[in-house]
């Protein structure tokens, strides 16, 4: 199947040439996701659905243009990259739009990152409904729950690319994922709501089904009885499962895009200290079953472990190949992997022990960050910490400051990491952190 799609992408690169064009690069891909999802006791919803695509790139005589079409019809397919083509000569020249070098293709690893696993292909029907009944079952026992929803997510990825310059690369995966929501009743006609989903490429590795719709309960139920928590300067405790967030929120303008375009406070920053020595975020593209594990990125540039922040010194940011010409940078990724934060010594308990008092966030709940200044403020929920315990739950609350004045605070690393993200992140610790509440 590989085969086939790489021969589709070098077809409509060889037609891109053919119809006047100086580099192609082009990418097929074929994906297929099965939904299955149960709501209060009953099945409700089932999607199966089966897609392919082709991206091409086109350069010619320093214009640049991409196109994407499902059709990929021989006969039609040439009317399409022929337009394409005559398109990009019509815009206006970009001296920075050129095709991926071929050094940067050089050294891809081989390592196998065991991204497959062949049973996802064999679930059967009543294999998901078995799932789905068994977490509506646990998810449901309870008299206060108003309703509940279990999902059963599965299906795979495969794509081929190539380029007229030499790249030819195919990328395979496959993933399932399931879980439940779950809504109950709270004091008066207030609601109190939760959920909790586990995923991988394995299904093997995914915990029992019963136990993942035991913490989607057992997390709802902690959320009984929420009040507004107090305005008040404390140390922040962020729960590993919403850290990896936080985390993209500060990496979000650390890349040459931003940078060129005067949008980002990482400007200034490669080689410097500028965050907490408890901060260490290393981009692996080389995890095995990561869940953004690859052997080389959009652009066809080979994958390599990349230090980005190395015990709070700035290494790398993430440069792609257009912007790192424009802003004079060396190419590293234009994209993110999976992201390894460090972790500490300590369990969430120890660390909540630690603290003594403070508050506990298990939540975002909106609210924005300024890529520029890096000034932010986010809705949360949790609870306050009290006398180093988990203590009553609370709601309505901001926190805001600026993330790198935030992370120049960060205290506190856990041992516990997160499994099921890409971004492989434990609980976090900052001191002197503003909330707003009641």
């Amino acid at each position: 199947m590989s085969v086939d799609l790489t021969n589709q992408a070098l077809q409509a690169v060889e037609l891109a040439k053919a119809a006047g064009a100086d580099e192609v690069a082009a990418s097929i891909s074929q994906n297929r996701d099965v939904t299955f999802e149960y709501r209060d006791g009953a099945l409700e919803k089932v999607k199966d659905t089966t897609s392919q695509g082709l991206a091409i790139q086109v350069f010619a005589a320093d214009r640049y243009s991409s196109h994407q079409t499902t059709d990929l019809n021989v006969e039609r397919l040439k009317g399409f990259v022929a337009e394409a083509v005559a398109i990009t000569n019509a815009l206006e020249p970009d001296e920075f739009r050129e095709i991926t070098p071929e050094e940067l293709f050089k050294d891809r690893p081989d390592v196998d990152l065991d991204l497959v696993d062949p049973a996802v292909a064999d679930i059967s029907r009543d294999q998901r409904l078995a799932w789905c009944e068994a977490i509506d079952t646990v998810a449901r026992d309870h008299d206060k729950v108003i309703s509940a929803t279990a999902g059963v997510y599965d299906g795979s990825s495969l794509s081929a690319s190539v380029s007229s310059n030499g790249f030819s690369g195919t990328q395979h995966s496959t993933y399932c994922w399931y879980g439940s929501s779950i809504t109950m009743m709270d004091r008066g006609d207030k609601r109190a709501e939760d959920s909790f989903y586990v995923g991988g490429q394995h299904i093997a590795s995914l915990p029992e089904a019963p136990s993942v719709a035991g913490t989607a309960l057992k997390r709802v139920l902690s959320r009984l009885d929420s009040e507004k928590g107090p305005t008040v300067k404390a140390t922040m405790v962020v729960d590993s499962r919403i850290a990896g967030s936080l985390i993209g929120r500060l990496l979000r303008p650390a890349n040459a895009r931003r940078v060129q375009q005067g949008q980002s406070y990482w400007a200034e920053l490669l080689g410097e200290k500028a965050f907490s020595d408890k901060l260490t975020i290393i981009d692996d593209p080389l995890i095995k079953r990561g869940f953004s594990s690859r052997h080389f990125d959009n652009e066809g540039i080979s994958a390599k472990v990349l230090p980005i922040v190395e015990e709070g010194v700035v290494k790398n940011l993430y440069v792609d190949t257009y912007y790192g010409r424009k802003a004079g940078m060396v190419p590293t990724t234009g994209s993110a992997s999976n992201r390894r934060i460090g972790t500490g010594e300590k369990s969430l308990a120890q660390i909540l022990s630690d603290v003594g008092d403070g508050v506990y966030v298990t939540s975002w709940l909106g609210g924005n960050a300024d890529n520029t200044t890096g000034d932010f403020s986010l809705g949360i929920r949790g609870h306050m910490i009290e006398n180093g315990q988990i203590g009553r739950p609370v709601g309505e609350m901001n926190v805001t400051g600026n993330l790198r004045d935030l992370f120049s605070r960060l205290e506190m690393v856990g041992n516990d990491v997160y499994p099921y993200s890409s971004t492989l992140a434990p609980s976090l610790v900052f001191t002197d952190v503003d909330f707003s509440g009641a």
